[in-house]
This record gives C-alpha cells, structure tokens and sequence, in this order.
C-alpha cells in the first residue's frame, strides 16, 4: 500500500531453527531489537522495524520435514509459502486448512503469528484448532519445542496457543505441525444478485439449511466494489439486465464427495430461491467449469487488486454482527460526506466485502489521491467507536501490528490488556521481540 516505510539497515536470513537461536541470544544480550519477518504481506505494519531493529526473515527455512498422508499432519519449516504447500500436498490428496489472497508469498509462519483467517475458515475453523504444535525460538534465544503430531494431548498449559495471533512479540516461530483436510472430491460455486442487504441473512440461512455439510464459503461484495470490479475489466458473470438494481452479490462454494450429489442440492437450492413468494435474490450463476469456477471466484479475490489501481486505500479489517455489514459502510460513507471527504478530489469510493460466516467485513476507504491527515482524522477513532459500539473487533483477521496498538482498548478491556503487559513481560522482560507491535 506504500503506507509503511522500515527502517531496518541489517536483514538476516537464517536457514535453521539453531541459526535463529544464536541470532536472538546475540540480540538478547545486546538488546537489540528482533522483528520477525514472513512473506511480508501484512496489511498492519507488523513485520517492518520501526526503529532500525535487526529485521529476521525465514523465508530461507522453507522445507517441509514430514507428512503422514493416513492422519494428513504436515510438518514444515515456518518460511514455507502457502501455495508451495498447497502444491506439495496436492498429489497426497490434502489441501492447507486455509487459503488468503497473499497464498503465493505469505509463509505459514506468518499465517499462524497472524492467526490468519481467509476463505476456509467457515469450512476448516481458525489455527487455533489445526495446529497441533509449534517450535519457537523465545526471546533470550531457547528453542521451545512443542513440535508435537498428536491430534490430542490433555497434559498442562497448551503454551502453543499463546504464539499463535502474537504477532511475534512473544517469541519466533520457526516450526510447524499442523492438520491438513482431505481435499474434496467436488468444488462448485454460485454467484448470486440479492436486491437488497435486508436478504443476505435469510439466503445465508437457507443456504445452510439446504446445503449442510458442503457448504464451504459464504462472502459477500457490496454493490460498490461489484462496479469496480466491472469497471477494471473483470467480466461480468451474470446478465446485467437480470442484475438492476441489486445492492449486493454473494458468492457460495460447495466442497463435496460427490458431484451429482453436490450439483443436485446446488439445484434444488437455486430454484427455491428463484421460485419463492418473495425471491431473496434477482438472478445467479452457477458455475459449469473450472475456467467459470475461477471466473466467479476472481469476482471476489481480485478485489484488493482492483481497490490499489483506484487510489491509497484505508483498509478496516473488523467483526461486526452479520446484521450490521451495511450499516457500518454507510455510517462511515455519510461520515466522510459530512466532513466534505466525499468525491474524487478525497474519498472515491467506500466499500464492503468479506466473509459472512465468520462475521468478517473488509471496509475499504479510497483516497483518490493519497493518504492525508485530514482523511485519517475523520475516519479515527470514529470506525473504531462504532465497531465497539457494536460490540465488534477492531481487527478480525489482520492483526493489530503497529497500526492499531492505539485501537486495541476498543475491543479488548482494560483487564485483558494488563495480563496481555504481564504475559509479554514473563517471555520478553527487555521487550526486545518485534518492539512497537500489538502492545505500546
């Protein structure tokens, strides 16, 4: 996004977890300061050094040490890129448990410091749940080896969950053991044109009532960044007549066993909603192939792409109710309308999309011709006092990194932020791992 400038002068690039070790000891005795570093890809300026801290990348530690294909436990190196992984497990028959737009350059390290969501959670669940162990060198340079490949394990405090969304400001993951699902035997999507956000809830219920099990993704794109994707030149996978005036599209994926079985509920559930007393939706499209698979699946993921090419964006990855999607995008619209932001010599464009499932809306901000204070001003702390009058989060899947250390009281009290001070004193006392991030 150009918003994060390092200032890093040394980047180091260990290819062993004993490499690492010796790097954090040498630091630890000198404090100085460690910031670990993935793919990069981060969207909340945690992995750059903010003030010339020794920048550790693993992206060198990319081996995978074992696989069962019986239990689907994958061990790797934490540098390993998500899609290499994704392709190493394809000929097994296994899939990751998550999947992100970033997948050909974020590393699994990142994604579990993270606690990375993506497009599978719905189906899969969070890494809180298919990691299964860590290794992690802490902060004065003792490697924690928590390695384990036990799908159960009921002995003591579960130390692993403590690294998992720490951002790396409790120690350094250097090593992974998590569960990896089947892959299904049958993928299929639909996309559909709702006339109104009143629907999204409704139709979200009657697709898990008709779809069950193989329901596998459920998001949802507003009409605004629909347009924009149309206008990038992403062509249109449904009839523009059929669309009118729909306020919103969602896009369902199906992951199965069987593709009659699958097409035959996708069916039945597509005519019941284009043949009720009060149709949820205007129109739909199912997809006939791989190349429409992707087709209907790019009218989501190349969103990011497309918001780039318009301006800076301002990017609020938040948890709010399902009912509230829209209402927050329109309150932070006629916010900046009131403030006199709106229309392109300011904000261009404010826009919705994300997961429905989980609750997570990606609110997009676009400044047409940069960030600038006055932009910032309007939309701080205002986003963060209407998601926390919601009950909401801050951060859903982004993490807080350095941009929200100062948003974090909106979603976590002041009691949960003192043993979050005292937990991060116990394992970095001269507070010397990835310093400025998560907590200030």
């Amino acid at each position: 996004m150009g918003k994060y400038h390092g200032q890093a002068n040394t980047i180091l690039r260990p290819r062993t977890t004993e490499q690492v070790s010796e790097i954090v000891k040498y630091c630890a005795d000198r404090r100085i300061g460690v910031v670990p570093q993935g793919g990069n890809t981060g969207l909340v300026g945690g992995s750059i050094s903010l003030q010339k801290e020794v920048v550790l990348n693993l992206g060198a530690m990319s081996n995978v040490r074992s696989f069962d294909p019986v239990s689907g436990i994958l061990v790797a190196d934490a540098g390993c890129i998500l899609q290499s992984l994704s392709d190493y497990l394809s000929p097994h028959d296994h899939i990751m448990p998550l999947d992100l737009g970033a997948k050909g350059s974020c590393q699994i390290g990142g994604n579990i410091s993270t606690n990375a969501g993506g497009l599978r959670l719905l189906r899969y669940g969070s890494l809180h749940g298919s990691v299964l162990g860590l290794e992690v060198v802490l902060p004065d340079g003792t490697i924690l080896d928590q390695l384990s490949t036990l799908r159960k394990d009921n002995t003591g405090y579960d130390l692993k969950q403590l690294f998992i969304g720490a951002e790396g400001t409790l120690g350094i993951v250097t090593g992974v053991s998590i569960v990896t699902p089947p892959a299904p035997r049958a993928t299929n999507n639909v996309f559909l044109a709702l006339p109104h956000f009143d629907n999204v809830l409704p139709l979200y219920q009657a697709v898990k009532t008709q779809l069950g099990e193989i329901m596998s993704a459920f998001e949802y794109v507003d009409r605004t960044a629909y347009d924009m994707a149309l206008s990038h030149g992403l062509g249109s996978v449904l009839d523009a007549n059929e669309v009118g005036d729909a306020q919103c599209f969602v896009l369902v994926e199906t992951s199965g066993g069987n593709e009659d079985h699958d097409l035959e509920k996708l069916n039945t559930l597509l005519e019941s909603l284009m043949t009720a007393d009060e149709p949820l939706i205007y129109t739909g499209t199912l997809s006939q192939s791989p190349g429409q698979f992707e087709a209907l699946w790019a009218m989501r993921e190349r969103l990011t792409e497309f918001i780039q090419k318009e301006g800076k964006p301002y990017k609020y990855d938040v948890s709010v109710p399902l009912a509230n999607f829209q209402s927050v995008v329109d309150a932070v619209r006629e916010r900046m309308i009131a403030k006199g932001l709106y229309g392109d010599h300011a904000v261009s464009k404010v826009m919705g999309y994300g997961h429905v499932g989980d609750g997570n809306l990606h609110l997009n901000v676009v400044a047409k011709h940069g960030y600038s204070p006055e932009i910032e001003a309007a939309l701080e702390p205002f986003i963060y006092e209407l998601i926390a009058s919601q009950k909401g989060s801050v951060s859903a899947e982004h993490g807080i990194g350095s941009m929200k250390t100062h948003a974090l009281r909106y979603s976590k009290s002041d009691t949960s932020i003192e043993w979050m001070r005292k937990i991060k004193q116990v394992f970095d006392p001269h507070n010397i791992m990835n310093p400025g991030k998560v907590l200030i």
